[in-house]
Formats: structure tokens, sequence, C-alpha cells
């Protein structure tokens, strides 16, 4: 018999008790309601809110569900990110022009949790176009963290983190290019997984970026959840062909490569001398290598081979290239020459990924397949790769531009771009990656680690992330929620 369900079970539990009829959708469903009515005045969390949508959902599905119809979400309540394609609902991605604009189909996202039983409570708050480590658009105020409210959730699914910290909502669909669902998890304390680049469709996830584009490359579409195995419940879900290759095209994520910790063959990041990391943050890293040792597992400090430093800047021209086509070609030139006179190697990759021409974005593309080999290669000796999520716990909320701003790392200033270093790790080769929790910093905030996988085998850093949270941090309940 499944044990009562409340605001912070697992998904998996929600539909347990609901197959066992301990509790019904509409019960579920104002349950989260009340949460929502509770805490989101204070944490601005799901700034567009579908309630109305939520309890018609909740009644079809205990219809259903009295006829004996099963779906793998029937009956759930949930939310998806703002800038999540829904037909009829705001999908701003945080630009004051498109408050107003609506889609009129369902992306595909919204097609694998919605399309699956789902209902949708609304929809979670995001940064301007989604651009920060916060949740802080002029459409829809700031989001703040439920750890600490002088705080940021992260970004830019930030109000989905939040969230699901806060028990507002049992799932979350968000979006990754530079840690967008792995770095709000870690700041919230829960868990999000960036698929392996090509697992999940990649449209509708950006206002009338309806249509699949094969050259938008790095920004996938991935699961956030209180613990690992919905993350899995979700993947299992969204993953898939884009529309027009599922003709003839799918997909089968193959099984974790391990089942129990003593099994796998885990790699450490070593430190690396241009990124600082708090110490807190690298304490976490090598306890659990401590852990890890101590269960069996094969532990050892390594990484794959290539130059870490040219890999970042090289994502950073891709990402730069990826982020900024709507600026006319030619204000292009000028404001790349403004950016590189900032002099330090982060703005001259930036100006670079501003100005790219087509052989110079091919040559890019050949030096990220050469990266994505030496990731096979690597992946031939280990199983995950482990190492920060971000350079430390949660930031305060700032209004300054992120390539001006500075974080604080155990009391040293440091450019805060640089906390794009661990997002960007399985970001430019499209390798999956599992944030996970890892404890508390001595101020009381969470600290994330990641889980790299092998390419195409996301169930092993889920896996990984799963016998973890079982044996070593489960979720905790921020203090006052």
């Amino acid at each position: 018999m499944p044990h009562e369900v409340g605001p912070f079970s697992t998904a998996a539990a929600m539909l347990e008790a609901m197959d066992a009829r301990t509790i019904s959708s509409r019960e579920l469903t104002e349950l989260h309601i009340e949460r929502i009515e509770q805490h989101d005045g204070t944490l601005n969390a799901i700034p567009v809110r579908t309630f109305h949508r939520a309890r018609q959902a909740a009644a079809a599905a205990d219809e259903r569900r009295a006829r004996g119809e099963r779906a793998p979400l029937l009956g759930l309540p949930m939310t998806l990110k703002e800038s999540e394609q829904v037909a009829g609902l705001p999908q701003s991605a945080g630009f004051p022009e498109r408050r107003e604009y609506r889609p009129a189909a369902d992306g595909a996202a919204a097609l694998a949790t919605l399309g699956n039983g789902a209902g949708l409570l609304g929809k979670t708050n995001i940064p301007f176009a989604l651009g920060d480590w916060q949740a802080d658009s002029a459409n829809y105020g700031r989001t703040r963290n439920p750890w600490n409210l002088d705080r940021t959730p992260g970004g830019s699914t930030g109000g989905g983190g939040a969230a699901l910290a806060a028990g507002l909502t049992p799932l979350e669909v968000g979006s990754d290019i530079g840690g967008s669902i792995r770095v709000p998890a870690a700041y919230c304390g829960v868990w999000g997984h960036r698929p392996s680049e090509t697992a999940v469709p990649r449209s509708g996830g950006f206002p009338a970026r309806d249509l699949p584009n094969p050259a938008a490359l790095m920004g996938v579409q991935g699961p956030l959840a209180r613990s690992a195995a919905d993350l899995e419940l979700l993947l299992d879900l969204m993953s898939g062909a884009e529309a027009g290759e599922d003709r003839a095209w799918s997909i089968a994520i193959p099984a974790s490569r391990r089942s129990g910790l003593g099994d796998f063959r885990v790699a450490v990041m070593p430190a690396f001398a241009f990124c600082p990391v708090a110490a807190e943050m690298q304490g976490r890293v090598d306890a659990l290598a401590s852990f890890l040792s101590a269960r069996g597992a094969t532990v050892r400090v390594a990484m794959p081979t290539f130059d870490l430093e040219a890999y970042f800047h090289d994502y950073l021209r891709l990402l730069t290239a990826m982020t900024t086509t709507a600026i006319p070609r030619d204000l292009r030139p000028a404001l790349a020459e403004e950016i590189r006179s900032e002099g330090d190697g982060i703005a001259r990759a930036r100006a670079d990924g501003l100005i790219l021409d087509a052989p110079s974005f091919l040559e890019l593309l050949e030096r990220r397949e050469r990266s994505r080999v030496a990731w096979r290669e690597f992946f031939g000796d280990w199983d995950v790769l482990i190492g920060p999520m971000a350079l430390g716990a949660a930031f305060p909320h700032s209004d300054v531009p992120l390539p001006r701003r500075v974080l604080l790392v155990d009391g040293d200033e440091v450019p805060a771009q640089l906390n794009l270093t661990y997002p960007m790790l399985a970001t430019f080769a499209g390798q999956p990656s599992t944030a996970f929790p890892a404890g508390l910093s001595a101020e009381g905030l969470p600290l994330g680690l990641q889980a790299i996988g092998p390419y195409l085998e996301d169930r092993t850093p889920l896996a990984f992330a799963a016998l973890l949270e079982r044996e070593w941090q489960a979720f905790v309940p921020p203090p006052g929620f």
C-alpha cells in the first residue's frame, strides 16, 4: 500500500497513490494549488497560473481512471517552463515585446507531458532571453530561492527549481544550453537532467522557434524533479525524434552500465587552474569520492584528452553564435570590437562568435567533433565523470548584467561567466549530465554536483544519481516550507 502522499512526495509516489485510489487527481491538484497560493506570493516561481485548466484536467483524469484507463502521467499536476510551447499560453522567454505572444499549438514537451495525462498548474519564471542564472524578467518580476529569499534560485529554469524545492510541483520541464536545468537544480537542492543532445526533440523551447532546426546546436529540453527516478520517468516520455524524423526514427536509450555504486568506474574532475571553485563545493566532491571508494568503486582524477580552456572558448563561440541570431549583420563588427576590448579570453571568444563566417563555423564544428571523439574514448575507460555543478552555492540577486557581473568565491571576486565552466563541459559536446544534491553549505544553502555520462547512455548517470539519492544524499525540504 503506498504511503500517504504530501507536497514533497515524488511524482512516482503520487502516481502510485492514484493507482491505489488513496488520493484522487482532484485532491492532488487542490493540494498543489493550495501550496502555490500559500507560498508563491513570496517566491514568485509560477507567474503564469492555469488553475482552471488544472482542475478540468484533474476531473477528466479521475473519470478516465474510474473507467480503467491509464496513461503514464494520468492525473499528475505539474509545471512547465514559461518558454515551453503550449497552445494559447504565454511564451515570452522574458522578452517584453513578446509578452502577448501565444503559440497556436503544443510543442514537443507539452505533448510528452500533457499528452500523457498530466494537468498543467502553470508556467514557471525565467530571465530575459533565458540568459541568466536568475529568474528575473520585466514580464514577471524576480523569483526567490526558497532556501534564502535573498538568493537566486538559478536560471534560466529558476522558477521551476524554486517550485520543486518548495513543494509547489512534482515535475518540471526546462531547457539547458548554459546550465539552465542543472544550475537551478543545484541551487535549489533538487535533481535535473540535461539529456544527450539528440535524445529529446529540441523544437518548441523558445518563442516562434516551433520547427526543428538541425543547426540549432547544444540547447536541449529536459526534466527537473525531486528524485532521480522521476527524472527518468519524464525522460522516457520526452525522448524521441523530432517531428518529421519520427516517421522512421526512434530511440532506445540503453540500460545503465552498472547497477551498484561499487561497480561504477568514477572519474573525478581535477581542479581547473583558470576557474576557482568554492572550498565547500570542492569539499563535497572530495567527500563523494571518498564515499564511493569506500563502497568499492574505482575512483580516480581523470579528464578527456583535450585542452580544457580551448574547449571552453570554443563553447563560448558556439554559444554566442546560437544566442545572437537576432542581431543584424551590420551591427556585429562594431559590437564584436567593443566586446573584444574587454581583453580577456572569454571576451575574445564571445566576440569571435558574433562574427563567425560559414567556413569558421564549420571549422568550429570540426573541433567540436574532435572533442566528441575524446569523450567517446574517455568513456571507454570510465562510466561517469563527477564534479561541481557551479562555482559555489546560490549567489545574491544581482541587477548587474552578466558580462560585467562578478561572483564571490571564498571572498575573491571572479567573473560570473566562469560559472559556465562546469555546465559547459557536457553542453559543448552534447553529453548527458545529471545534477544532484550534495548537502548544504555552512550558510545552509544547497550545494549541487553533476555526473556526466556517455553520449546517448543517459540511464548511466541517472542510475548513478538514483543510487546516491538512496545511499548518500536524499532530498531535504527548505526550512519553512
